[in-house]
């Protein structure tokens, strides 16, 4: 516009309408860099979830494990009083005598816990006078074996 006599120093443009195919253009490219963006949250979202879940799967046994170690040292502890405490007010019995009355009651107790349970399957178990001893000493065996390889 110098040629006419004008200088423009500055000019307001309000309202662009750029042609319908870079507007379209426009938004899609807009569109996939936003889903891109909400694919890698939910991504991100769901590897923490696994950690998460994981990381209470491993506490959840690590303490079920303590559990059971200390219910079984207590069964321990339970049982060596029982015996030393029989021993010492029934005189003449040995700790295997006290063990192996412990055994046969507790075979008793399971073979009233199976025949109690309603919807139990049928489980084969021998019964019979000398099938306790058997118990017995198989048990006795499998602890002498576990303490030997300690």
């Amino acid at each position: 516009m110098s040629a006419y006599g004008y200088e423009i120093v500055q000019t307001l443009i309000v309202d662009i309408e750029p042609d319908e195919h870079v507007k379209r253009a426009m938004n899609e490219i807009n569109a996939a860099a936003r889903m891109r963006v909400a694919a890698n949250e939910k991504a991100e979202a769901e590897k923490i979830l696994q950690i998460k879940r994981a990381e209470g799967e491993a506490e959840s046994k690590y303490l079920s494990g303590l559990g059971i170690a200390r219910q079984r040292q207590a069964i321990v502890d339970g049982l060596r009083d029982s015996v030393l405490g029989f021993s010492v007010n029934v005189p003449g019995t040995t700790p295997k005598d006290v063990m192996d009355m412990v055994l046969v009651t507790q075979y008793f107790d399971t073979m009233k816990e199976i025949g109690a349970a309603s919807k139990s399957s049928t489980v084969f178990i021998p019964h019979g006078p000398g099938v306790v001893r058997d118990v017995a000493s198989q048990i006795r065996d499998g602890l002498l074996q576990g303490s030997v390889q300690h």
